[in-house]
């Protein structure tokens, strides 16, 4: 599931395969964009914001532009040599192709696909809040961000890209177990909204430059999380039964003696 490490990780596999590098040709398979035509664009930087990819191009004589994409819950890149077989997921999933004289990189299931003047990209990120794996990164204007809304739960106000960027699903509920805080708990009940978000950065930074998430510090199948993923498994501490729920169109894992509803 793309999160900010995982999105993070993405931008550097593309980085490695196009930075620098004359793209030769493009095949856009998404309907605003079929017939534009990348070829002679130069990959500048290959940059993520929270969950959004960001592909930065030069041409000599024109205003340098940005390949805008976002993997939501399903998308990928993969790069490829250029007589290697795509083998990343089916060919009808295929969004975007790139082509340089080294290297293929391939965007699967792609999402708001975009591409826009590198001065516009505020327009796609610019509502985001503070990057987790950021240059940006600020815990005290995400904490402003959250506490903003009082009455929200403290799950939905960790998703919420508009305060910090970066923490999905998985992060948010190892993040709420390990501070002991019940998903349902609204903002304002939380005591440390700082500890609450700087842990999450923690989570998310610990996994960046490695695909395999893990929270608990083990590699090993089945040992990576708390509770994310864990349903009806003894929690590692209590070996009280995880549980799982619906929770503002999303599912959430908790225990619910390590992580008890206040009062």
């Amino acid at each position: 599931m793309p999160e900010g490490d995982t999105v993070w990780n993405t931008a550097r596999v593309l980085e490695q395969a196009l930075a620098g590098e004359v793209l030769t040709g493009s095949d856009f398979r998404v309907p605003r964009l079929a017939t534009a035509d990348l070829s002679g664009w130069t990959v500048a930087e290959s940059a993520s914001r929270g969950k959004h990819l960001l592909l930065r191009l030069n041409r000599d004589g024109r205003p340098p532009h940005t390949l805008h994409s976002h993997l939501r819950m399903d998308g990928a890149w993969r790069a490829y040599a250029p007589r290697e077989r795509w083998t990343g997921r089916p060919a009808h999933l295929i969004r975007v192709v790139l082509r340089t004289a080294r290297s293929v990189a391939v965007g699967y299931h792609l999402h708001e696909v975009a591409l826009i003047p590198t001065v516009d990209e505020e327009h796609l990120v610019g509502h985001l809040g503070p990057d987790l794996l950021g240059t940006d990164w600020d815990p005290a204007e995400a904490v402003r961000r959250i506490a903003a809304k009082p009455s929200a739960t403290i799950a939905e106000a960790l998703l919420d890209q508009r305060n910090l960027a970066g923490v999905g699903n998985l992060y948010k509920a190892e993040t709420l177990f390990l501070r002991g805080l019940w998903p349902w708990t609204p903002v304002a009940g939380v005591a440390d909204l700082t500890g609450t978000v700087e842990l999450a950065q923690r989570l998310v930074a610990s996994n960046r430059g490695r695909w395999t998430q893990t929270t608990t510090g083990s590699l090993r199948k089945g040992e990576t999380s708390y509770v994310y993923g864990r349903r009806a498994q003894p929690c590692r501490r209590c070996a009280t039964a995880i549980r799982k729920a619906e929770q503002d169109e999303r599912v959430t894992y908790w225990c619910p003696r390590c992580q008890p509803e206040p009062g």
